[in-house]
C-alpha cells in the first residue's frame, strides 16, 4: 500500500470523476493480488477490486481500498480443434482481441475495443455486434475471498446470461478473478447479423475485415475516454416480451429490436433514447453523447451527481414515453461498496 492518503481515483475511471480512496494497491501479480485482497476481505475493510475502470461509476470518495488488478501473461496450448488461451485478469480486453487476430486465432473480432480487463469480461458477459464472452470462454478461475481457496468454474457453471453472470449473483463479492481460459475453434465462422457487418459480403470475408469495420464502426461513434470521459455503453439493451414489440412497432415503425429466446426481443436502448429527443440532453457537466445516445460523457466537469441525475431522468423519460424500463450497465460505486442507481 501506498502513504499520503487519500488517492485520486480520476486516472482509474473513465468517466473520469474525481473522487479518491482511502487506500490504494496496484497488483502486478497474482500473488499480490490474492495476497491483498483476502486480507482487505478477511479483516472486513471496505474493498473495490478494479480493472479498466470502465464500467463503474465513482458516486462517492471511496472509504477504504482500491485494488487495482494489473497482472499480465497470456499462456496458448492448442489441440486438432481449438486453441486455448490461459489469460491474466489484468491483461486488457482489446489488446487480447489484437494478440488473437495477429496470431490467427480468429472469433472474438466482433468484441474489439470493447474497453477494460480480462477479470472483468465475465462478469458482465461482455458482448457487441451479435457475440458475447461467453461463447469462446471455457472456464474461469477464481479465489474464494472466504476461504482463500482457488476454484474453476467451467463456462457453464458460470451461468451466463445477458450482461449477467455468477459472479453478480451468488459470488458477488465473494470471487476474485484471477485467469480466464478460452477456447477458439480453428473452423472459423464470421458473425454478420448485427449494424454494419450485413453489408459485408460472406464469401472470402477475413477475420481481419471484420475486426476493420467494428474498430471503424465504434471509433465512429463511440467518443475516446481520454478526450471525453464516458464509460461505453450507459444502459443495457431492455428485453422484453415479443407481443410488447409488435405493439411499440405499430406506434414507431422505426424502432430496432431483435429476437432474444423465445416470445421476447431486444430493444435497442440507444434508439429508445435517441428517439425521445434525449442525445445532447445534459444536466451539469454530464450529457447525452451527440453522435451516441447509448453513452453518457463527461464534458469536462461533470460531477457523479451530474451522472446520477442525468441517468435517472432517461429512465423515468423512456418509461414514460414507451413503457420500457432501463438499466444501468456500469456499477454505481458510493463510499462502501456497489449501490443502486
Amino acid at each position: 500500500m501506498q502513504a499520503n492518503p487519500p488517492f485520486s481515483l480520476k486516472p482509474f475511471n473513465t468517466f473520469a470523476l474525481a473522487h479518491s480512496c482511502r487506500e490504494l494497491v496496484h497488483a502486478v501479480s497474482t500473488e499480490q493480488l490474492i495476497e491483498s485482497c483476502c486480507s482487505l476481505y478477511q479483516a472486513s475493510e471496505p474493498m473495490l477490486i478494479l480493472g479498466g475502470g470502465s464500467n463503474v461509476i465513482f458516486c462517492d470518495d471511496f472509504n477504504g481500498t482500491v485494488v487495482l488488478v494489473e497482472t499480465k501473461g497470456i499462456d496458448i496450448t492448442e489441440d486438432i480443434g481449438n486453441y486455448y488461451l490461459s489469460v491474466a485478469a489484468g491483461e486488457n480486453w482489446h489488446e487480447l482481441v489484437c494478440f488473437c487476430l495477429d496470431h490467427g486465432f480468429a472469433g472474438m473480432e466482433n468484441l474489439a475495443l470493447i474497453p477494460g480487463t480480462v477479470g472483468a469480461a465475465p462478469i458482465q458477459n461482455i458482448g457487441a455486434y451479435g457475440v458475447e464472452m461467453e461463447q469462446f470462454c471455457d472456464w474461469v478461475e477464481y479465489v474464494d475471498l472466504t476461504t482463500g481457496e482457488y476454484n474453476r468454474l467451467s463456462a457453464e457453471r458460470c451461468e451466463f446470461g445477458y450482461r449477467d453472470s455468477i459472479f453478480k449473483r451468488q459470488l458477488l463479492g465473494k470471487a476474485l478473478i484471477t485467469q480466464v481460459g478460452f477456447k477458439l475453434p480453428k473452423q472459423w465462422r464470421p458473425e454478420l447479423e448485427y449494424g454494419p457487418l450485413k453489408a459485408i459480403n460472406v464469401d472470402g470475408v477475413t477475420p481481419r475485415q471484420v475486426f476493420d469495420c467494428i474498430c471503424e464502426t465504434r471509433l465512429s461513434k463511440l467518443p475516446d475516454p481520454k478526450v471525453l470521459g464516458n464509460a461505453g455503453s450507459f444502459f443495457k439493451n431492455p428485453v422484453i416480451d415479443s407481443t410488447k414489440f409488435d405493439i411499440l412497432s405499430k406506434s414507431y415503425p422505426s424502432i430496432v429490436g431483435y429476437p432474444h429466446g423465445a416470445g421476447k426481443t431486444k430493444v435497442a436502448a440507444g434508439w429508445l433514447i435517441d428517439s425521445a429527443g434525449l442525445k445532447g440532453f445534459k444536466v451539469g457537466g454530464a450529457a447525452v453523447h451527440d453522435k451516441q445516445a447509448l453513452v453518457l460523457v463527461n464534458t469536462g466537469d461533470a460531477t457523479s451527481e451530474d451522472v446520477v441525475i442525468l441517468a435517472g431522468s432517461i429512465v423515468e423519460k423512456i418509461e414514460q414515453k414507451f413503457g420500457i424500463t432501463l438499466e444501468a450497465e456500469p456499477r454505481m460505486i458510493g463510499a462502501y461498496g456497489e449501490r443502486s442507481l
